[in-house]
């Protein structure tokens, strides 16, 4: 089954086909990160506007670069939710719209299912069942995987997201937009042990987080009368020790709680380097596996969309005549797909 895959659910717009003999077939993203960074983050309403302008051009482009026909496509997947309602929508409208005029199904796909399931486009992909941390600018969860539809959330942040509070804490220091890269890239070059930062929620039992009070710790740290800018880089690299550390302690007590000994890593901040290298020696000392999606499909793509929305519709899922957008959405209110 050929599966047009659509991303609309924030900042990003992604289309991508994915057949279910040959695989992915081709993808293509559209930031808007140009857009919105003179208002130091995302406007809903601009993107909305910029999904409507790039959405169609960019399926154009996509279908030359493949040489597939729009009459080939069989099915399309869209982005149902979480999001922003207006870039939800767009895609939404888009999809149902293209799959009624091509005269296939088509069905709305939960985003975080998309992450959880991206690292299933690699040439080696993981084994259910797994653990899985997702953790992007909107959403820090930890999550038992069993199986496709099949999840328990284990943890999750009670107040920002990790993203979130990467992007904030840049924002004190003047990194622009967006923070989380910049505050990873200064903290390149910082001095190791002259800032320590608390690991939120770590000295108690459980797997929820909580970073609103780093980016406060940071805020008072930057405030104090002897700090200058040359000492940034220093408090970044405090930060994201802390960052990083807690993702690290939480993730040990997953995979000792549930043991299983697979680890698999998704969303934007799982490009950060220095988690991986961090989670990559937690795996060597618990005998685990760590995975990851290619950099490329860590932000959000449409990569990840047309495959959890190929293996709804050849499960036989499908969308009623009426459509919508569902901006707050449940991971685990999701089920396994019925064949």
């Amino acid at each position: 089954m050929l599966v047009l895959g659509i991303e609309t659910s924030c900042d990003e717009t992604g289309v991508a086909l994915y057949d279910s003999e040959r695989g992915l077939l081709g993808h293509a993203l559209h930031s808007q990160v140009a857009l919105h960074a003179e208002y130091g983050g995302v406007v809903p309403e601009l993107a909305s506007r910029d999904h409507i302008r790039k959405l169609g051009p960019l399926l154009e482009d996509l279908l030359g670069k493949t040489a597939v026909d729009r009459a080939d496509i069989q099915g399309v997947a869209y982005t149902k939710g979480p999001g922003l309602v207006g870039a939800l929508l767009v895609g939404a409208a888009f999809g149902r719209s293209l799959a009624w005029a091509l005269g296939v199904p088509s069905t709305g796909v939960h985003h975080m299912e998309g992450h959880l399931l991206a690292p299933m486009l690699e040439e080696h992909p993981p084994e259910f069942p797994f653990i899985a941390l997702l953790v992007s600018g909107g959403h820090t969860l930890l999550v038992e995987v069993q199986g496709v539809g099949e999840y328990r959330l284990l943890g999750q942040s009670l107040d920002d997201a990790v993203g979130e509070a990467f992007d904030k804490t840049a924002k004190l220091m003047g990194l622009g937009y967006p923070g989380g890269p910049a505050l990873a890239k200064l903290a390149e070059s910082g001095q190791g042990g002259r800032f320590r930062f608390p690991r939120p929620m770590t000295d108690r039992p459980g797997l929820d987080f909580s970073f609103s009070g780093l980016k406060t710790y940071a805020l008072n740290t930057l405030n104090s009368p002897d700090i200058s800018p040359a000492d940034h880089a220093d408090i970044a690299l405090a930060f994201q020790e802390a960052v990083v550390e807690t993702l690290a302690i939480k993730c040990r007590r997953a995979l000792r709680q549930t043991g299983i000994a697979r680890l698999v890593v998704a969303g934007g901040v799982g490009a950060n380097q220095a988690l991986r290298d961090r989670l990559r020696a937690l795996a060597a000392q618990e005998n685990a596996s760590v995975s990851y999606p290619r950099l490329e499909f860590c932000t959000d793509n449409g990569a990840m969309i047309a495959y959890a929305g190929c293996l709804r519709l050849n499960a036989g899922q499908r969308d009623d005549a009426s459509f919508g957008a569902t901006p707050r959405w449940e991971l685990q209110g999701l089920t396994a797909p019925q064949r």
